[in-house]
């Protein structure tokens, strides 16, 4: 019996069937048949949908966008070290429109037992210094001596700012302080309120009690609808709750590091007739991209040349100090002309005009530049002084500024695109100006890898006397300084050596300063003069200071000892002691420096010196209310509040 299932594997079984005598079929010949088929419906395939492709995009190509381009910037590099054939333009970062703030800030003045509150105007900037700053105004020329000659903070007794008031005034209020009466006083006490009376207090004056979103805390809860239509209340007010869809992820934005990429744009704006290869090159690009930027313009517009007004726009990506341009644009007559860009392939290929930028359009105005790149960046000292002064800052203030950041930033090194500066100061009116009279309150540096922070604080337990303190209450003035001579050169230091004069093998315990002859010496710190004059023993003219905490400096082989510097004269650090010279046992113009730790000479330059003077008691304690009013004022955090979190 053939069932069903029999049926069907009897179907598999049967051989071929044959016709006109052929032989059956080999399956490996088969097999190459199928294959090739297959092979040629796949090609066949590709090129139609290909075709179908380029007909949609019209045989356009896209360019890529800043992710996709960034993407494309080498990254075998070292976080810390740039090899040099992968820098493109010279480390400099492209800096960000100006960040300026102009705020109404109540302070307080106390004259006698009177304390006088009123608004002035401040001023808070970030200073990036690695941006083309114009100052208003010349500057002197950087002199280690007039730097460090004077570092002791001003005697501001009339404290011309104060300190900032915790409320903010109409225009200006007199406090008067008294001794609170704890008994025999004549004052008669109020009745208490009654509850109605408390609830209608509450209607007339709720209204003023709130700042805002914030919310208010109670000894217990208050249903809100007793003082109030429910169309004046917002139960919703404060809160800061997100709704996202349902099974949605919200990831945190990934925090912005120095070595984060970044898009920004560089006006180049022309002002004589020139290429724009000499445009470009003449603002610090490398010449062999400056032509082969001018080269892709060139194609496009016929010509590579500019006129006075022309304006050229560089789009480039930056990661740290990686620099890759990614888009050239060029301007006439305030028209958009051009456009290249960087494509997928890593083509400069034609592109739209980009959105306008105010830059573009105020490149020939009077305010100084703020977008630029690739310029060979100046020193600190330059960086500080052209920044400072462009926003707003007089010549007085910047020289304070400066002096306070000498002992911690090597002020003739080159700029790093990363160094900036936040500060807070009085200024004259909302045009951000600083006067006379105007002050520094708070500094925030910071340069390469080191952060420096200070604020501004008058110590009324030390006759009103003004210094400028770290976030710890510590002074950020140094104990000693390394250097008593500021402009020279060390050419010998501490230990072992072969002595010039006797040569033999002998113990250096000083460290030498070269430097001409009649070169101004000055106190590496605040001390007594201990001695003055000749030393019969080789040193020649020798002076030493004795300091706190059983330190002694001494200062040797001078020319001559400045005028006023004798035996129990008071010094201070910077203050112009002696000369350099070539007295006693030497063998040319230095001067050959001690330190003197209770009675053993150290190494001057490794020891680990003191800091400052550090606040205590009442003082540190006023001294931390007034950086907390400052800090809340600006919106800011110390280094612990962070790491607290």
């Amino acid at each position: 019996m053939n069932t069903a299932r029999n049926t069907i594997r009897s179907l598999g079984n049967e051989p071929p069937i044959l016709a006109d005598g052929r032989r059956a079929p080999d399956k490996r010949e088969i097999s190459v048949r199928w294959l090739s088929g297959t092979f040629l419906t796949g090609i066949t395939s590709s090129v139609l949908m290909g075709v179908a492709l380029f007909a949609a995009l019209d045989g356009r190509q896209q360019l890529a966008i800043p992710a996709e381009a960034s993407a494309s910037v080498p990254t075998d590099h070292d976080d810390d070290t740039v090899q040099r054939g992968k820098r493109l333009l010279g480390g400099k970062i492209v800096a960000m429109p100006t960040d300026r703030k102009i705020m109404e800030v109540s302070t307080v003045v106390h004259e006698g037992n009177r304390e006088l509150v009123r608004r002035r105007p401040f001023a808070h900037v970030k200073m990036n210094l690695a941006a083309d700053h114009v100052p208003p105004e010349s500057y002197p020329k950087f002199d280690p001596l007039a730097i460090f000659a004077s570092s002791e903070a001003p005697s501001q007794p009339g404290n011309r700012t104060g300190l900032i008031y915790g409320s903010n005034v109409e225009s200006e209020v007199s406090l008067q302080t008294m001794a609170f009466p704890t008994k025999g006083t004549t004052y008669a006490y109020a009745a208490p309120m009654t509850l109605e009376e408390v609830e209608e207090n509450v209607r007339s004056n709720g209204s003023v009690l709130t700042s805002g979103d914030a919310q208010l805390s109670a000894l217990y809860y208050v249903d809100p609808q007793r003082f109030s239509t429910p169309d004046d209340v917002d139960l919703t007010s404060g809160l800061t709750a997100r709704v996202v869809e349902e099974n949605m992820s919200v990831t945190a934005p990934e925090p912005i590091t120095p070595h984060t990429r970044e898009y920004a744009d560089d006006i180049i704006p022309v002002r004589r007739a020139m290429s724009i290869a000499d445009a470009m090159t003449e603002v610090g690009y490398p010449e062999p991209k400056a032509k082969e930027m001018a080269g892709y313009l060139k194609a496009r517009l016929g010509d590579d040349k500019v006129a006075p007004g022309d304006v050229i726009r560089i789009g480039v990506i930056q990661e740290g100090q990686m620099v890759m341009v990614v888009r050239a644009s060029l301007y006439q007559r305030g028209q958009h002309r051009a456009t290249v860009g960087l494509d997928d392939h890593s083509r400069f290929v034609d592109a739209e005009e980009p959105a306008m930028l105010d830059a573009v359009a105020s490149a020939f105005s009077d305010q100084p530049p703020q977008i630029m790149a690739g310029r060979d960046l100046p020193s600190v000292y330059d960086g500080i002084y052209r920044a400072a002064l462009s926003y707003g800052m007089n010549s007085d203030m910047t020289a304070l500024l400066v002096k306070l950041l000498a002992s911690n930033v090597d002020l003739q090194a080159q700029l790093r695109p990363t160094d900036k500066i936040e500060a807070f100061f009085s200024v004259a009116d909302s045009k951000g100006k600083a006067a006379k009279d105007s002050e520094l309150l708070y500094v925030n540096a910071h340069f390469g890898d080191t952060d420096t922070r200070f604020y501004r604080f008058q110590n009324a337990d030390e006759d009103n006397s003004v210094d400028y303190f770290d976030q710890d209450g510590r002074s950020i003035r140094q104990f000693l300084l390394r250097s008593p001579v500021p402009n020279a050169r060390l050419t010998s230091g501490f230990g072992m050596r072969s002595h010039p004069i006797l040569g033999r093998a002998l113990m250096h315990t000083g460290t030498d300063w070269a430097a001409p002859r009649g070169t101004p010496i000055i106190a590496t710190g605040n001390g007594t003069v201990e001695k003055a004059g000749w030393d019969s023993g080789g040193y020649g003219n020798q002076t030493l200071i004795r300091h706190a905490n059983g330190y002694v400096s001494s200062y040797n082989h001078q020319s001559a000892i400045a005028r006023g510097v004798r035996e129990g004269a008071k010094v201070t650090q910077g203050q112009v002691i002696g000369y350099v010279g070539s007295t006693g046992q030497s063998t040319g113009a230095h001067l050959h420096y001690e330190l003197i730790v209770n009675g053993t000479k150290v190494d001057a330059m490794k020891v680990r010196l003191p800091g400052g003077k550090s606040l205590a008691g009442n003082a540190l304690a006023r001294f931390e209310d007034e950086r907390k009013r400052i800090d809340t004022l600006l919106n800011t955090q110390t280094p612990a509040e962070v790491a607290s979190k």
